[in-house]
């Protein structure tokens, strides 16, 4: 039978994370992770890379497995996202990754509440917790993905943002391609830069799948598709179908 983690054994797990990452944290100098994050106030850095950071996540899993549930993965997670260095939150995420065959319907609204409660913070962190969690789950359950639709009428950027990128690995596979071009059709109003980026880069993936339906799509809702989603939904078509579509739409999408 396993025992469960205490909060003070939680605790002591985070307080060593923690030492971890200021162990290796590495002065500015030849790379700058603020340079990505600009405008992302009060988030701070290690500078620890991604390789280190996940190895990191892997030993606190390692140590761990045999006495851990998912739940108590997200009881050391819930407290790591409110840390405001991008790193501890990466690795909440992480070691909450390594038990994705528990994963069950009750924690997506779990990684809502992070995403609204502005703990995410950013675009990377948020797009881990899409990557990482809340995709994973979706494909699993793809029954949860029409939550999506009122995700992407949030008033919060990141639970709009996660409405598209927590889409991406489902219509990598060509499942929810409905789904993720009404929640495109919902989100091109949406001025936020961040956001018109994510979109495009959720329907480039749906492209994938069936390029005539994207193409298609975007000739035909050309005076609603922001640039920016244009450009990022149409990186992967051949450069003579890239100028036609950008030749056929520049009159009439907004900037």
């Amino acid at each position: 039978m396993r025992r469960r983690p205490d909060r003070k054994s939680l605790e002591t797990t985070r307080r060593s994370v923690v030492a971890a990452l200021r162990r290796l944290a590495r002065p500015v100098g030849s790379f700058d992770a603020a340079l990505y994050f600009r405008g992302d106030h009060g988030l701070k850095f290690y500078n620890v890379g991604m390789d280190r950071m996940r190895q990191l996540a892997r030993d606190v899993h390692a140590a761990n497995v045999d006495r851990w549930t998912v739940e108590d993965a997200m009881g050391l997670a819930d407290v790591l996202m409110h840390d405001p260095h991008l790193e501890t939150k990466s690795i909440g995420i992480e070691v909450v990754a390594r038990f994705r065959t528990s994963f069950v319907p009750s924690l997506l609204p779990r990684w809502k509440r992070w995403l609204a409660a502005d703990l995410s913070a950013n675009w990377a962190t948020t797009d881990a917790i899409c990557g990482r969690l809340i995709g994973p789950l979706l494909v699993d359950r793809p029954a949860l993905a029409a939550r999506m639709r009122a995700w992407s009428r949030d008033r919060n950027m990141w639970v709009r943002r996660a409405s598209a990128v927590g889409l991406i690995p489902s219509v990598r596979r060509g499942v929810a391609l409905d789904l993720a071009y009404a929640v495109a059709a919902r989100l091109h109003a949406d001025r936020e830069d961040l956001i018109q980026k994510a979109v495009g880069w959720m329907l480039r993936e749906a492209g994938k799948t069936d390029t005539g339906r994207l193409k298609r799509y975007l000739l035909a809702k050309g005076s609603h598709v922001p640039r920016t989603t244009l450009r990022y939904a149409i990186e992967r078509f051949p450069a003579a179908t890239r100028r036609s579509i950008l030749a056929r739409t520049r009159a009439t999408i907004p900037g």
